[in-house]
C-alpha cells in the first residue's frame, strides 16, 4: 500500500498547522482541540514545511522548563530537521522511517509541497486492511471462490 492510498483515506485538507511566532501554550490550545498529537510548523498556510511540534516535544519541555516553557515561541520547540515521505513511497517504508526516528507523525512532501501528514496510527490501520484483504483472497482462492 502506498502512502497516497493512507492519505486519500483521510479527510481531506487536514493538515493542522501553526507559525513559528505563535505561543507553546497556543500549540497546546490547537492539539487539545483538534485531537491531534503534532502540528506542521508553516508560515504560509501550511503548503511549506518548516518544523514540526509534537506532544512530545512539549512534555519534554515542560519537564526541563515547568509551566514557563508555554510562553515560549513554536520556533523555540520544533524539530527543525523534519523527516518527511514522498507520496509514491510504501506504508513499509513510512514505518520503517518512524521506527527508526521514534516518532509518531511522519510529514507527505511532493515536489516541496507538503501534501499532508500521517501518523503511525494511519499507517498501521492501513496495513491491518491490506493484510485483511490478502487473507480474504487467499481464503477465496484455497476454497475456490475465486472465480
Amino acid at each position: 500500500m502506498r502512502v497516497e492510498q493512507i492519505l486519500s483515506s483521510k479527510p481531506a485538507s487536514n493538515i493542522y498547522h501553526i507559525t513559528p511566532e505563535q505561543s507553546i501554550a497556543e500549540a497546546v490550545g490547537e492539539l487539545s482541540v483538534k485531537r491531534i498529537g503534532s502540528l506542521v510548523v508553516s508560515s504560509d498556510g501550511g503548503k511549506t514545511l518548516i518544523g514540526i511540534l509534537s506532544e512530545r516535544d512539549i512534555v519534554r519541555r515542560l519537564g526541563e522548563r515547568g509551566p514557563e516553557a508555554l510562553q515560549l515561541k513554536v520556533a523555540e520547540l520544533m524539530t527543525k530537521e523534519v523527516k518527511t515521505i514522498g507520496s509514491d513511497m510504501t506504508a513499509q517504508d513510512a514505518l520503517e522511517i518512524m521506527s527508526a526516528g521514534r516518532f509518531r507523525h511522519l510529514p507527505v512532501v511532493d515536489e516541496g509541497t507538503l501534501s499532508g501528514v500521517i501518523s503511525i496510527g494511519d499507517v498501521v490501520s492501513a496495513r491491518l486492511e491490506q493484510m485483511e484483504q490478502e487473507n480474504s483472497a487467499m481464503t477465496d482462492m484455497i476454497s475456490g471462490n475465486a472465480f
